[in-house]
Order: structure tokens, then sequence, then C-alpha cells
């Protein structure tokens, strides 16, 4: 019910005009109140931290919607720094939150922080960026408020906002964490794949509708052999994609409730498969739309600019693949099998 209420609300609300006000470099608060009025920004809350105690798997599902809208806002990253807050006991601050897909930042004796961000999506429209920071007994999520910090304005290869921040001695809340820079990381790799999980599924299903729609040479073009043999694998990248971000979804609800030593390799797995998915994806319904895909009219490209910025985010397929082959190696000659079919 949740995502189809998430679904129904992304149709009537993100219009071409919305989306062009974000392109525009303005925040569309309209949009972005009526998200937080369905509930969706806190879905991912337990009850105890204000949300709605939805399980941990069926929230993130949610991100799956936004990504079969090409959603160009931060909702992926506010569920993502309230996921984290709330696991450590700090109050989830209302508004567009964003989390550092990486940081150099300390904290001094009175709690202060000093350091830089970067890669922060929407940083400069966000209420607060969540950092993890070094300080004596151990790693600290720091909450950092959002006026005061310098922010040196990005942009992500969508055109989306991924800005950087710098800051110098400031009060900050922060906590002790029980994870590191690299579970952190990999919490925000899996809500990547799930948003391309469902950009893919959008984009196969109007490639289909497009090639039995276009007529070359007196039938569609759906109708050419060539053609079909590319939308099934189409297809098939888009399946197996939606397979890895539900892989991908559990491990950080097994995380979420600390006890997923698993996160890492079930992670990079899903972050592999669906980036390897999303080149290939659409490089084909290019191919199949032909021009029309890349003008501005049409939103074929809305789509494939953020699977490209999604597959960036949090790290790319390289990265992750080492991660992965780490883990294997380290699971040796008798737990190579076991650690494949946990994985």
């Amino acid at each position: 019910m949740l995502r189809d209420t998430a679904d129904r609300l992304l149709a009537d609300h993100f219009t071409p005009q919305a989306r062009a006000q974000v392109a525009a470099g303005e925040w569309p608060n309209d949009v972005w109140t009526a998200l937080d009025e369905v509930g969706l920004l806190a879905a991912i809350l337990p009850e105890e931290a204000g949300g709605f105690g939805v399980p941990v798997a069926d929230a993130l599902s949610l991100l799956r919607v936004a990504g079969s809208h090409a959603l160009p806002l931060p909702l992926a990253d506010t569920m993502l720094a309230g996921l984290v807050l709330a696991r450590v006991g700090i109050e989830v601050p209302a508004g567009p939150l964003a989390v550092a897909q990486g940081s150099d930042v300390r904290l001094d004796d009175a709690g202060r922080a000093t350091g830089h961000a970067w890669g922060v999506p929407w940083g400069r429209h966000t209420r607060a960026v969540v950092v993890l920071a070094e300080r004596k007994g151990g790693p600290a999520l720091v909450v950092l408020p959002q006026a005061a910090l310098t922010v040196e304005p990005g942009s992500d290869i969508a055109g989306d906002p991924s800005d950087a921040v710098r800051f110098e001695a400031i009060a900050a809340e922060s906590a002790p964490a029980s994870f590191d820079a690299a579970e952190l990381r990999a919490v925000g790799a899996a809500t990547r794949t799930l948003m391309m999980a469902g950009a893919l599924g959008a984009v196969s299903t109007m490639t289909a509708v497009y090639a039995n729609e276009r007529r070359q040479f007196g039938r569609a073009i759906g109708q050419f052999q060539a053609v079909q043999q590319n939308l099934a694998v189409l297809a098939g990248q888009a399946a197996s994609a939606a397979a890895a971000a539900g892989l991908a979804a559990e491990a950080v609800a097994a995380w979420a409730g600390e006890s997923g030593p698993g996160l890492l390799p079930a992670v990079a797995a899903a972050k592999v498969r669906t980036g390897e998915a999303a080149g290939q994806a659409a490089a084909i319904a290019h191919q199949v739309h032909g021009a029309i895909g890349f003008t501005a009219e049409h939103r074929l490209h809305h789509y494939t600019a953020r699977l490209r910025a999604w597959r960036d985010a949090f790290g790319r397929e390289a990265e992750w693949a080492q991660v992965l082959g780490r883990y294997l190696i380290a699971a040796g000659p008798d737990g190579l099998w076991p650690a494949i079919t946990a994985a």
C-alpha cells in the first residue's frame, strides 16, 4: 500500500514542470512537502524515533518506486540519514538530509567538529549533513547543521547537486557509532542499487512500448528479430538488478537490527550487478529509441543520466568487486562455496 501511495504521489506531483524547476536549481517545496505528509520520509524510522515501524526492507523498497520515476530529490539520502541516526540514538532532524560519501572529520574533546566532506547529495538544500568522525574511543556519527557549513557547489553526471562542505570548530551533535566508514558506505551503496533497479524496470517498459509503437519499413520495429533480442536482454538486465537490489535491502535490514555480518559482501555483489545492468540497459534503450531518447522532451535521458549517476554514487563496480574479492579470499578454500551462496 505504501509503495502504491508513493507511485501515485510521484506520478501526480512530479510533473515535467517540477522536473524543470529542479533542473533550474530550485527546490520544489510542494513535492517535498507531499512526500513528507504521506510519511515516506519517516517510513524507515522505528516508532521510538518518530517513524511507523515499517520493516526496513519494505521501507527501502520505496526507493525502487522513486527510481522508477527517476526522482531527482534526496529521498534516498534522507532515509539513509534517518536510518543511521536512529541506530545511534540521535534525534532525526526534520527536512531533507544527506550522508556524505566521503569525509575527513575530527571531533575535539568539547564535541566541536572540524574538517571537510565531499560527495554530499543536495548539500546546499539539506537541513543537516551526516558524517562519521574520528575521536578518542572510536568513530562517532556527527550531525552537521547546514547553516554552519561552507558549501562548495558541485554536481553529479546527471546534473543533480553533489556538493562539498567545509567547517571548523562547529558545535555538532554526535554519538558513538558501532559501525565504521565501510559499513556506512555500503548502506549508501544499497540505496543506489534500489534506485537503479526501479529505474531499470521503467526503462525496460518504456523501451518495449516504444518498439511496438515506432514503425519502420511498414511494421513496428519491435517485430524485427534483432530488436526483439535486445529487448529480451534489456528485460533480463532489469530483472537481475531487481533481484540484486532485494538482496541488498535484506542485508541492510539485518544490519539495522545489528545482526548483519554479511552486509559488505551482499551489497558489493548487488552494486556490481546493478551497475553492470545499468550500463548494458542504457545502451540498449538508447539504441532502440534512436536520437529521440536524447532530446529534452523525451524522458528516457532523465533515467539513463541518473542510472550513470547512481552507478557512481558510493562506489562503482571496480571498488565493490575488490570488496567482494577480498571477502571470498578470506573465506578460504573450504569456505568459498558457503560464502558464495550466502552472498
